[in-house]
């Protein structure tokens, strides 16, 4: 256990991997981290992003512990060579590395259970600095470690999010109370409340909220745009110290927000739109099929990422082609020809083609132009209609124009098909 003295309650993030900085993945760990921290009264004020180079991690290291009294690393565990993270910390704090007893008989059991033998490489991840604290691995087989350096405490947890998140909850929290305990420090929560919209920018979101803080209230009003839609938060500043005063400032504010998004909010804190679309569905008994051309079965694939969706969820078509539009769907070829692939006409086809094939209550289609390639002047690159027939309630369609590039343009128009069945399901509800 690291020893206990006294912990500034600032922190800092620490995404190690090459693959971060070249765009080839994003870091999304950071939120879950300082969420986390903020329970604990434990500010992120600092965040870095640094490739798989040893010297750049060292130096990263040096400059968080002058800064932060907690920082958090994630990434740089695993077992290839560019894993370079325990050497970095070794370097950096003097300490040496050297295999630990307890993190190889853990790498060992896990490996067994997963009917493997450690290779050479997967060895190297019970090497662990010289004083540090095992955390061990309740997910995966790479442990992570954690030790107190010129008054921070240090803490390296491997980057896969899942792997990351329970040693966080299980190993690393506990550590932090601990210490927070024993200096008899404050440790206040962070009160943060998180809004999820679809469907309006970010600047007419952040025009909508002007004024709702009034100055020298300790709340930060944040905004995050992704092709899932701008998410808004609340959050507590530093000054706000007592839990209860906290809450009671973020009151009055969510119903602001609540009342002025009203149109676009569709969830608040971790809630997915998926999950929300899935327990609507359950409410009111209702069944549905999925007929995807340019989403390629992403809306398929997140409906049934809820557990329970088999209630719901009856089947899911990607029909790519025009053929497998026609044969899969029975979507005419006269609607083909005249408007096109791309039209609302043969998305509230597609629609009413799954709806009947499958039997179930709704149908809900999408078509579009991904790109980069294959627009024109009067179908551009992130032209999209969805589709949705509720039989008897009849057929809607809607028109979008999204832009990005092609995986963005998946994205959102799976969240717009989404948001379509969301808004229809509540509709129905009100009638």
């Amino acid at each position: 256990m690291p020893t206990s003295a006294a912990l500034p309650l600032i922190a800092e993030t620490i995404a190690i991997g090459t693959e971060l900085l070249i765009g080839g993945k994003s870091d999304a760990n950071s939120l879950f981290l300082a969420e986390e921290l903020g329970k604990l009264g434990i500010e992120v004020r600092f965040k870095s992003v640094v490739g798989d180079t040893r010297s750049d991690i060292a130096l990263t290291i040096g400059h968080a512990a002058k800064r932060a009294g907690v920082v958090i690393m994630t990434g740089g565990l695993g077992p290839t060579m560019d894993d370079c993270t325990r050497e970095a910390v070794a370097h950096v704090t003097g300490r040496r590395l050297g295999k630990r007893k307890d993190a190889l008989d853990a790498l060992r059991a896990r490996l067994a259970q997963w009917g493997r033998t450690p290779s050479r490489g997967q060895l190297r991840q019970a090497m662990i600095p010289s004083g540090a604290t095992v955390l061990a691995n309740p997910v995966g087989s790479a442990p992570g470690f954690c030790l107190t350096w010129k008054n921070s405490l240090i803490v390296s947890l491997p980057g896969v999010p899942r792997e990351m998140e329970a040693m966080m909850v299980q190993k690393v929290m506990p550590i932090l109370t601990s210490r927070l305990k024993d200096t008899k420090q404050m440790a206040t929560p962070i009160v943060r409340q998180v809004f999820h919209t679809f469907g309006l920018p970010e600047a007419d979101v952040d025009a909508k909220l002007k004024g709702l803080v009034p100055d020298r209230m300790p709340v930060d009003l944040g905004f995050l745009a992704s092709p899932m839609g701008v998410l808004v938060s609340l959050t507590t500043k530093s000054g706000a110290r007592k839990s209860r005063i906290a809450e009671d400032l973020l009151h009055p504010l969510a119903r602001q927000v609540r009342g002025r998004l009203s149109e676009w909010l569709f969830a608040e804190g971790r809630e997915t739109m998926e999950e929300i679309v899935g327990r609507l569905l359950t409410r009111h008994a209702l069944t549905l099929a999925v007929a995807e051309s340019c989403t390629g079965g992403l809306i398929g694939h997140r409906l049934t990422q809820v557990p329970g969706s088999s209630a719901y969820f009856d089947r899911g078509v990607v029909c790519y082609s025009n053929g497998a539009k026609m044969e899969l769907l029975g979507v005419p070829t006269s609607l083909l020809e005249k408007y096109g692939a791309v039209s609302a006409s043969v998305a509230a086809a597609m629609a009413n083609g799954i709806r009947e094939r499958s039997g179930t209550d709704i149908g809900l289609s999408a078509t579009g132009i991904a790109g980069p390639d294959g627009g024109t002047a009067t179908k551009p690159v992130g032209l999209v209609f969805v589709g949705l027939d509720g039989g008897e309630g009849g057929t809607i369609t809607k028109e979008f124009r999204f832009h990005g590039d092609r995986h963005v343009i998946k994205q959102r128009s799976s969240q717009a098909a989404l948001d379509l069945l969301r808004r229809w399901l509540i509709d129905r509800e009100s009638k």
